[in-house]
């Protein structure tokens, strides 16, 4: 496991989203797993500009997301193909027809999800697989409880999701109570993990789930059992970790 600390949010993104472009430089056909949420915005901001430079291409690359909220469709504003497409996807050279997202409108879980699995197989694997991390230790929608075994599944938001979220929408009652995610089995399977963490709010999770036991109340935990890890994290949020890895 290799951890980088930025001063702050702007050096985190830098930082995080050097690595992804030497993937990318690297292997231009690689397959990125991305993710949502307000911490990677940065990363995709900084991708952008590279590309804007002539720094990137992207036109060979495929893209697999971590996850979508069952019912909402891609035109959805808080859908997270319109979040990819907003801050990515339309503003570098991919080919869409080979990012994808899991299909929220498909209302039989297990055909979404058999779908999503086929998809991520086809695609030869992941090479890099980018994850946020949730304040309760999910990683993509995998919450507390969940069996590390999975692959892709419908998962039941829980109430702390569900709170964190509702900033997202105007109403409460809006948030979708479901969401395909990716499971742990198929996160574990990228040849390479970028975990990306920013704020203080995070620093007590952050070294729970990378200087704790493993276990299934802190699904982010599993990923100290793989091989390629790397953690960029601000100051702030990687705080108690560095306090443990470096006493």
């Amino acid at each position: 496991m290799r951890i980088y600390c930025g001063e702050d949010y702007k050096e985190m993104s830098r930082k995080a989203a050097n690595i992804i472009s030497a993937q990318i430089i690297l292997k231009p056909d690689c397959v990125l797993g991305l993710a949502t949420g307000s911490t990677p915005i940065g990363i995709y901001e900084q991708l952008v500009d590279w590309y804007n430079k002539g720094d990137l291409d992207f036109s060979h690359v495929t893209s697999v997301n971590l996850d979508e909220y069952k019912g909402l469709s891609g035109e959805n504003e808080q859908s997270y193909r319109y979040f990819m497409n907003k801050n990515f996807f339309d503003k570098i050279n991919i080919d869409k027809s080979k990012t994808f997202v899991p299909n929220g409108l498909e209302k039989d879980s297990r055909k979404a999800c058999d779908e999503y699995n086929k998809i991520i197989y086809s695609t030869g694997g992941i090479d890099l697989q980018l994850l946020g991390l949730g304040h309760n230790g999910h990683i993509g929608f995998n919450e507390p409880g969940e069996a590390f075994e999975k692959e892709t599944h419908c998962v039941n938001l829980t109430e702390s999701t569900i709170e964190a979220n509702k900033r997202f929408f105007e109403k409460e009652e809006d948030v979708p109570r479901q969401a395909y995610t990716m499971g742990i089995k198929t996160i574990m399977q990228a040849k390479k993990i970028l975990v990306v963490v920013s704020g203080e709010n995070k620093a007590d999770i952050v070294a729970k789930a990378f200087a704790g036991p493993v276990t299934p109340e802190v699904p982010a935990s599993v990923l100290q059992l793989h091989n390629d890890v790397t953690i960029v994290g601000d100051r702030a949020a990687l705080s108690e970790l560095l306090d443990i890895v470096n006493p």
